[in-house]
């Protein structure tokens, strides 16, 4: 695995991603150009190559040449999970992002997503496509899948949250870093095993609905996918093993000012 270095950020955002050499650049420039006019943190942008066979990886050191606060790292092995896990077990930032690589949920959702953790609200946020105020555009099968995945959620582990799949969610790094050792999942169960351990430890996750599009060239197998969780599910109901975890104080952590250009930003308070 190659880890380049990387200062000290607000935000770091982490972009995993596997055989995407067609999309990748354009959405790491579309995603640079909005974190550059609209966004007010020192950001980064990392791109997790989980052992691709193409030219994503090629594509991922040009981006790294080309912009600004943009890095890549290279796995052998293949895995969501395992490139989140690696990508944020390095960092140093005060918020971590997860976000697909299609760019599929609306960008001004960014702020929103990442405030309640600034301000010291909460420990985690999703985005979520099934609370209240979501704006989606998908086909029927997914949309059955999801609600049906979710709706298993919390009816056999007592999930409070709507949405586990949304591929738009941001943690605190001393968080991620006490949950992270828990997690067993290196793949799309990965998002569902972190927030129910992040549940069971007593943390508070925020939801925010999210305007979402569906991707129709996606590379994710949704049966397989759905199966795999199926699994996941039967795992943590069998063998829950939650982590003996004192939720962090929900205080606002010190962070370094706002980036040049983005305007002056004060964090919201929440009810």
């Amino acid at each position: 695995m190659a880890v380049q270095a990387i200062d000290v950020a607000t935000v770091e955002i982490v972009i995993p991603v596997y055989n995407e050499e067609r999309d990748l650049a354009k959405s790491v420039h579309r995603l640079h150009d909005y974190l550059e006019s609209r966004f007010p943190f020192d950001t980064w942008v990392t791109i997790a190559d989980n052992a691709s066979t193409d030219e994503t990886w090629a594509v991922a050191q040009q981006l790294v040449a080309e912009l600004d606060q943009v890095r890549a790292i290279h796995l052998d092995q293949k895995g969501r999970g395992r490139a989140l896990r690696t990508a944020w077990m390095a960092s140093d930032a005060t918020v971590l992002v997860y976000m697909d690589v299609d760019l599929s949920t609306d960008l001004d959702a960014l702020l929103p997503l990442v405030a309640p953790l600034i301000s010291g609200h909460s420990q985690i946020a999703i985005g979520s496509r099934l609370a209240t105020g979501a704006r989606i555009v998908r086909g029927p099968k997914r949309e059955i899948i999801s609600r049906c995945y979710n709706l298993l959620l919390r009816s056999i582990l007592g999930a409070s949250f709507r949405d586990a799949q949304c591929g738009f969610k941001a943690v605190r790094m001393d968080v991620a870093r006490s949950l992270l050792p828990a997690v067993e999942d290196q793949a799309w169960f990965f998002d569902t095993e972190l927030l129910m351990r992040a549940q069971w430890a007593g943390l508070r996750i925020h939801e925010l609905p999210v305007d979402w599009v569906d991707d129709p060239d996606s590379r994710v197998d949704v049966v397989k996918t759905a199966l795999d969780d199926l699994r996941g599910i039967w795992r943590l109901v069998w063998r829950p093993d939650p982590p003996a975890l004192t939720a962090p104080t929900l205080t606002a952590p010190t962070l370094p000012s706002p980036a040049s250009g983005g305007g002056n930003w004060t964090a919201p308070t929440h009810p």
